[in-house]
Order: structure tokens, then sequence, then C-alpha cells
């Protein structure tokens, strides 16, 4: 065992990692020369895995995958004092454990950079940690009881994942000669036969309709808010992921997205998970939020074949914004209409706003369409589910509408 116990951040973000050096990341370089002699190679393997990911998936798939990859290798360099190559499908059910219930130490309860930029130095930051308990919005402000951590079912699949991807790497260049993950994951004990009623994140109607009058009466007052009107209804209304409205290094949104077919017909094409571009339809209705917003731009009424303006454009700079600016607007909405609705309705009533997301907005959006009658699989290809069991598993709930109400009915007496 060695003196270097601490977990600290192991890969930066993926422009970074590709072009990283030792020097401007000493924290790094000194965890792992303090090791074992394995420790480097291992972390050599890590980064060309994720070098991997990141060319050849999404960015959302590289930041997945690094926190998975940089938990599996911490716990083989500090905890296990074992190399990975020699895994059987035991050390796996034990790593699996141990995800189950991490140290105290190991956990956090904001998401923290990874590394902080001083004296032209990349330092790890003193408070990131490998794993993070989800803490709802409303009870940002109060103590974390840490020792509650427990993954959810879908952060235990997401692991698995992960690590029977980089085994799967590591056998395709030789490093490795076997899956143990892949082996491991039919005996993890810690994974439940899950057969409960889903409840999907969305907003009801009348909370929607809040949202929706709080962006019109910001916009109507300051024309700087015409674009958060515009990405609260396009969100909502086209379903779309709020990686869909952002730039991306191999993507970026304009105007000319928008298109009209032969019908009359209104279409966006996105490009969404996967790396695939879709075309979702544009309803008549959301027609007047678009014009209006260009009309804040000084654009003309409708977009027009190649236009090549950005679709949500900075207020300062050029091109287009990032999801997490693309959020911030978003929540600054979300927080006006909590407000708004807890005096008119009170709290219980609101809540929801409170605790919403970009996510909540296309989830909305996507069981308000259910509820309406249109057809599954239309809907699925607006949402870009590559499977009809994807939508029909996550939104419908009507039946269960129908149950709830059924099952009122039963007496004590």
């Amino acid at each position: 065992m060695t003196s270097f116990k601490k977990p600290i951040p192991l890969y930066p973000v993926y422009e970074q990692l590709v072009e990283l050096s030792d020097v401007d990341y000493p924290d790094i370089t000194a965890a792992l020369t303090a090791g074992n002699v394995w420790w480097l190679s291992h972390w050599q393997w890590g980064k060309q895995f994720l070098i991997y990911i990141g060319r050849n998936k999404s960015i959302h798939t590289y930041v997945r995958f690094r926190g998975e990859i940089e938990k599996f290798l911490l716990w083989a360099f500090l905890v296990k004092d074992k190399p990975i190559d020699d895994y059987r499908k035991s050390d796996i059910l034990e790593y699996i454990d141990f995800c189950w219930k991490p140290p105290i130490s190991w956990i956090g309860s904001s998401n923290e950079d990874r590394f902080i930029l001083e004296n032209s130095f990349y330092v790890s930051n003193s408070i990131w940690r490998p794993f993070r308990i989800q803490v709802p919005k409303s009870q940002i402000d109060k103590a974390v009881d840490k020792k509650k951590y427990r993954p959810s079912q879908q952060t235990l699949t997401a692991t698995f994942s992960a690590m029977i991807a980089f085994y799967k790497f590591l056998m395709s260049e030789e490093f490795c000669y076997g899956n143990p993950a892949q082996i491991a994951k039919k005996d993890c004990r810690h994974f439940i036969v899950d057969a409960q009623i889903k409840e999907v994140k969305r907003l009801t109607v009348k909370q929607w309709q809040y949202v929706l009058d709080t962006a019109i009466e910001m916009a109507d007052s300051d024309d700087r808010y015409e674009r958060n009107l515009f990405i609260i209804a396009a969100m909502k209304t086209l379903f779309l992921r709020v990686s869909e409205l952002s730039e991306r290094e191999n993507w970026s949104p304009v105007m000319g997205h928008f298109w009209e077919d032969e019908n009359e017909s209104w279409w966006l094409k996105v490009f969404g998970k996967g790396r695939k571009i879709r075309d979702i339809t544009v309803p008549p209705d959301f027609l007047p939020f678009l014009k209006r917003y260009r009309s804040s731009r000084g654009l003309s009424g409708l977009p027009f074949q190649n236009e090549n303006s950005t679709l949500v454009e900075k207020q300062r700079g050029n091109g287009g914004m990032t999801s997490r600016h693309l959020a911030r607007l978003v929540q600054e909405v979300f927080d006006s209409a909590y407000k708004k609705m807890k005096e008119a309705e009170g709290e219980k009533k609101a809540q929801k706003l409170k605790e919403a997301s970009t996510h909540t907005l296309r989830h909305t959006g996507a069981s308000m369409e259910i509820e309406r009658g249109r057809a599954l699989k239309d809907l699925s290809e607006d949402l870009g589910h590559a499977s009809m069991s994807t939508t029909d598993t996550v939104y419908v709930q009507s039946e269960n509408k129908s149950r709830a109400e059924s099952g009122k009915k039963r007496k004590v007496l």
C-alpha cells in the first residue's frame, strides 16, 4: 500500500486530456508516481479509452464515462491495491459493494470542477469528490446526511456499462484477456427488479401555465427575456434536450435548421443523442414564439432556407450558447414562476417548480402529447427515442391514472 490515500480527479475535460502535459497537471503526476508501478500504465489505459470515447461518442458520454472510470481506478489504486487486468468476477462485485456504500470522505454534495487554475498550473480541487449525493433544489441550503447515499438503479447500470465498455476496449488493445464486468453484472445483488410505478418528472397543466405566463410577462416587460421565452417554449413544445439547443464542437444550431416542406408543414433539424440528426415536427402554435424571438433580434418573420443566423445567440459576443448558460436562463423563469404560484396557490402546489430542470420541460411536453392522444410512434420519432418501448415506459401513465381512480373507491368497512 502507499501513503497516497485521498481521492483526487484523474482526468480533465476532453479537449485538455487530448493535449495533456505532465507539467500542467502536477497533482496527477505526483499521485501516479507515489503509487505502485502499474498505476501509470492503468491511468494511460484510462486516458486512451476516454480519448476514444470523446472522439467517437458525444461529449455527454465522455463526461459520464470519465466519472465512472475515474472512480474505478481510484478504488483500484487506493482500496483494492490490485491491477485491474488481474480482476475476476468477485473483484468487480466487491467494487460494486464499495459503490453501494462509499466512505463519507469520498462523497460530495455539489457538482464541482475537478481542477482549478493556479499560477499557470491545473491543481486538484480540494472539495471535489468521486461520488455525489443528489440534493433536491428545495433542500440545497440544509445539512446533507452523506450516510444516506445510495446509488440509484440507473447509476448502477451506468457503472456497469462504463466498466464493460472499458474492458472491451482493453481487450481490443490486448491489454486484458477477459471482461469480468460483463460476467459480474448478472450476479450483482444490488440490482432490483423494479415493478413500481415510474413517476415522470413533469409539470401539471397549471404549473406549465404559470411558467409560460411568467416567461411571456418577462419578455413583454424587457426584450432581453425574449430569449428566455423562446427557449422555454421550444424545449416544452418541441421536446428538446438542452444540449440540442446548445453550441457544440461538431454542431452549431442555426435558424436555417427550421424548414418548411411542400405541404407547408414546418420541421426543425436537430443533432441529438447517439450523434444522430433527426427532424422534429413544429406545430403552427409554436410559430408565433419563433416570430417574436426573431423580431426581437431584427430578423424576418420566419427562417429562410440555408439561413445561418445562430439559433439561440449570446447577448454579448458571437456564436451560440452552452448548455450550462441555457439552463441558467430556464432557471430564471422557473424561479419567478415558483414565486408567483407559491403566492397564489400555496407552497405545495408550486413545489415541482422549485425542483424543475430543463429536462422537466421535455417530459412535460411529451406527457401532454400522450394525454392528447397522439400516436406513440409519431411522438417517439419526435423525441428521438431509439425504440417506442422507451417512450411507452417513460411517458404512458394513463393506465396508472385509471388504476388510481378505481382504487379510490375501496372502503375500509
